[in-house]
């Protein structure tokens, strides 16, 4: 049997974890595509340096094109991260007739039609199912699972660092400054978390799903993006008071051939099952037309679980070489791209005011939420001890966004309201 000839580009975590499982488990996989997987050859920083798993040093290069060129690797497995340079080995590795599978959620959510067209063009498979929610395989479900229904909503926890934080502050009343420190400290978060917090890391995710989810090509620009930096302890008690947990959730939603994509931190009923995804941990839910609500949960990172899609799509695209099906999945964006405009974004929002403590600010307030047929669901007044105005919670029924972007640009030049102090979109 002739063994099956792998480029890794990257040891670190994750391609230390490839490296493991495909040793490992080599019965296995060769019990499933009928022939030896081998890593052929491996990309590294620095070939002297110390590692924690034994690598044959003679299958160490330091030259990404050494890799790339050489004509008996089968297949490029890609776990380097980055975009420009990473994206010129990938096309040209296609262009060479070498499959690829890689995790690099930047990398196909900035170029991901373009590299796709070059897989097409070549007859060459591209996986990527590592890229979002590491060890969950939505990917594969959008695309396969999914093909015969049409999806209307994609909601999903798809950035761990961000729901350990919110979980942590949910669970121990802490500041965010504090359990982001304590984050950085256990390696959960970056030195520089703005990826992270500020939601970008999730948006990226976000454009691979709905691209894939709703067949059609959405650019990172077309999400609306709003991070964790401003959710603060007294927003993380109301919730809880009021039945809710606070999740950065990314949600992408398709009505009538017309499509809205956001992450932001959403107000979730406690007695929905993404409510209760904690710490590190992934959640994807996805509502069909005709299967209804269905949710994919489990590890989002860490070296193992990403490295178990990663072999998975793999062993995938042997499967198709053995067959003779490479680069026949067909190009998944065959719909045209209709955005959603503000009055046609629709859901419940919570907001917290603080205002002036006296009589009539309430009616005032109502009359607002009145002229632009905003309706409201529930309002709650109450003194606060360390605030020496009052402060008015307001749950609306459904409205849609430009009709609260009227509602809020109003609060701005009323005399009663002192500050909008938050305003988070609700679900569940």
């Amino acid at each position: 049997m002739k063994p099956v000839k792998v480029g890794l580009l990257g040891l670190g975590t994750v391609g230390t974890g490839v490296v493991r499982l495909v040793e490992g488990h080599q019965n296995d996989l060769q019990s499933q595509v009928g022939s030896p997987i081998v890593i052929e050859r491996v990309l590294v920083q620095n070939k002297s340096k110390l590692r924690n798993i034994s690598i044959d040093a003679s299958k160490l290069t330091e030259d990404p094109w050494e890799i790339v060129n050489d004509p008996t690797i089968d297949v490029i497995v890609e776990v380097m991260g980055g975009i420009n340079h990473t994206k010129e080995f990938i096309l040209e590795a296609l262009a060479q007739g070498k499959h690829v599978v890689t995790a690099n959620k930047d990398l196909m959510a900035m170029h991901g039609p373009e590299i796709l067209a070059k897989a097409k063009e070549h007859r060459c498979d591209v996986m990527y199912e590592a890229s979002v929610a590491g060890g969950i395989p939505i990917i594969r479900t959008l695309i396969e699972g999914f093909s015969s229904d049409r999806i209307t909503k994609i909601m999903g926890i798809v950035n761990g660092t961000t729901n350990y934080i919110l979980t942590k502050m949910s669970g121990e009343g802490a500041s965010y400054a504090d359990v982001l420190k304590e984050a950085q400290e256990l390696g959960y978060a970056e030195a520089d978390p703005t990826s992270d917090v500020e939601g970008l890391d999730a948006a990226r995710k976000m454009t691979i799903l709905s691209s894939i989810g709703f067949r059609t090509n959405v650019a990172l620009e077309d999400v609306t993006v709003q991070g964790i930096s401003s959710v603060s302890k007294e927003d993380i008690l109301y919730a809880s008071r009021l039945g809710y947990n606070v999740k950065l959730l990314g949600i992408a939603e398709s009505q009538d051939g017309q499509i809205s994509v956001s992450v932001q931190p959403t107000m979730v009923k406690q007695s929905h099952p993404i409510a209760s995804v904690n710490g590190v941990f992934n959640a994807v839910y996805v509502f069909g037309e005709a299967v209804g609500e269905t949710m994919f949960y489990g590890a989002g990172a860490g070296e193992l679980p990403t490295a178990t899609s990663i072999v998975a799509d793999l062993v995938a695209v042997v499967k198709n070489l053995k067959l003779g099906v490479n680069g026949q999945q067909g190009v998944t964006a065959y719909k045209e791209k209709k955005l959603k405009t503000d009055d046609q974004i629709s859901s419940k929002y919570f907001l917290l005011l603080h205002v002036e403590d006296r009589a009539g600010v309430l009616a005032r307030i109502t009359q607002v939420f009145a002229e632009f047929e905003v309706s409201l669901e529930s309002v709650l007044q109450q003194p606060s001890p360390s605030n020496p105005q009052a402060e008015i919670i307001v749950i609306t029924h459904d409205a849609n966004k430009a009709a609260m972007n009227k509602v809020l640009h109003t609060f701005e030049s009323l005399d009663v309201i002192r500050k909008v102090k938050s305003v988070y979109r609700v679900e569940g």
